[in-house]
């Protein structure tokens, strides 16, 4: 078994590819590295753990100085994970750079969520770093990692963070629901992406008339992926049993004077500093959530 020359064969055929073919060349040194880290996988089974250090010390002179003994611990690590029959069929989709950023993650059920992220969000490398720094997966709810493991159907609230991350670069002293809500104007993209994916801005403080008086809706948005109005409400103290009432209020009007046939029933989202499990327990409407939100 002549593993090394298959090793050999085959970085020789990516550097070549490297020069030759730019578009497609992530994608070939990325499935390259994985058929490499099997052969390493294999070899080491049969000669042991040094095989790797001697490995290298010729690849180093007959093909790159890059191909260090780190490196190709690192090829090993990268197949024993995404050999993992959860993320393999991600592979062929990902860049190497990304590879590198995934493989210090220790569950395959993170490494897997990551991964889907880079692939759905089309995530740059620093974007990667920024969700990963930001424990992304880890603020989902308990009920939506079952789900991905699952492969379960999701529902627009699935994705919403908790607690929400609200920038806050000059530390600005939130004690009013209009400070807050500016916060969240002034870098909305953020926002919308810790709620989930497919989340739209249509307008803030929404006016509507209900019976002699006017009320404002605090964020009015849209899910595209799941056809229906969201209705958002910031709070800066903890979750009182009237919020839920007066957001129910706010989520029937737009279903009675905004919502078309063909759209789903809007969802109400209260945004608090903390929240109150034994209020929620008591409300009528599933479709009402509570999240904590976290200045940063």
């Amino acid at each position: 078994m002549n593993f090394y020359n298959e090793i050999k064969q085959k970085l020789i055929d990516n550097e070549i590819y490297e020069k030759v073919k730019d578009y497609s060349k992530e994608r070939n040194r990325v499935i390259t590295y994985y058929e490499i880290g099997r052969i390493l996988n294999e070899a080491g089974s049969v000669y042991g753990e040094d095989i790797i250090g001697k490995y290298s010390k010729r690849l180093q002179i007959e093909v790159g100085k890059k191909y260090d003994k780190s490196t190709l611990f690192r090829i090993r690590k990268f197949y024993v994970i995404f050999s993992n029959e959860k993320v393999a069929p991600l592979v062929p989709q990902l860049n190497w750079s990304h590879c590198l950023i995934l493989l210090p993650l220790k569950d395959v059920n993170i490494i897997n969520y990551y991964a889907n992220q880079i692939i759905n969000r089309n995530l740059t490398k620093r974007q990667l770093q920024d969700i990963i720094k930001n424990n992304e997966y880890e603020r989902l709810p308990e009920e939506t990692k079952i789900k991905l493991v699952n492969k379960d159907k999701s529902n627009v609230q699935d994705f919403i963070k908790n607690p929400i991350v609200i920038h806050n670069p000059n530390n600005i002293e939130v004690i009013k629901e209009k400070t807050l809500q500016r916060l969240i104007l002034e870098d909305i993209p953020s926002f919308l992406k810790e709620l989930g994916s497919g989340f739209t801005f249509i307008d803030y403080e929404y006016k509507i008339k209900i019976g002699n008086r006017y009320n404002y809706i605090d964020l009015l948005l849209y899910n595209i992926d799941y056809n229906c109005y969201v209705v958002l409400e910031l709070k800066v103290t903890e979750l009182k049993k009237e919020y839920i009432g007066q957001i129910e209020v706010y989520m029937n009007y737009i279903d009675n004077n905004l919502k078309k046939s063909s759209q789903d029933k809007t969802i109400g989202i209260i945004i608090v500093r903390k929240d109150n499990k034994f209020i929620m327990g008591y409300r009528s409407d599933n479709r009402i959530i509570s999240k904590e939100y976290e200045l940063v």
